[in-house]
């Protein structure tokens, strides 16, 4: 349900969180989809590189994102600097096989709220996306 401002909203009358999803693998893609379990998440979108992910943060303007770091055409880490730079609010859960310290770190620095590491499990992408978004 949309409000007057274009603000979504469920039956509840809370309002909906827009949750974009970005990784290179379309496989990935669909099981976070599939696997968050917040009913106040509503899918704006699924992006499989940085530059999509700039063009669709435009125009659907999300709350929360969740972001691989290895993709073509640009990387999480610069996808991260410039969405964060969009929308200083935006809360994003990187998701990443990438294991090294130094990589999650500076995703923190550029502006990332979270860290999961692939492979992970259902109950950790939805602790990690509960955490983002309490």
């Amino acid at each position: 349900m949309s409000t007057a401002n274009g603000t979504m909203t469920r039956g509840n009358g809370k309002r909906a969180l827009k949750l974009l999803i970005v990784d290179d693998s379309s496989i990935m893609r669909r099981r976070i989809e599939r696997s968050q379990q917040f009913e106040e998440l509503e899918l704006v979108g699924t992006a499989g590189d940085g530059l999509q992910a700039l063009e669709l943060f435009r125009r659907t303007d999300p709350d929360l994102v969740t972001m691989d770091l290895t993709m073509p055409q640009m990387d999480g880490i610069e996808c991260i600097s410039r969405l964060v730079a969009l929308k200083p609010a935006v809360r994003i859960l990187v998701i990443s096989a990438l294991a090294d310290k130094a990589t999650a770190i500076e995703a923190m620095e550029q502006g990332a709220n979270g860290f999961l590491h692939k492979p992970f499990t259902d109950r950790q992408l939805n602790e990690a996306i509960a955490e983002l978004i309490r």
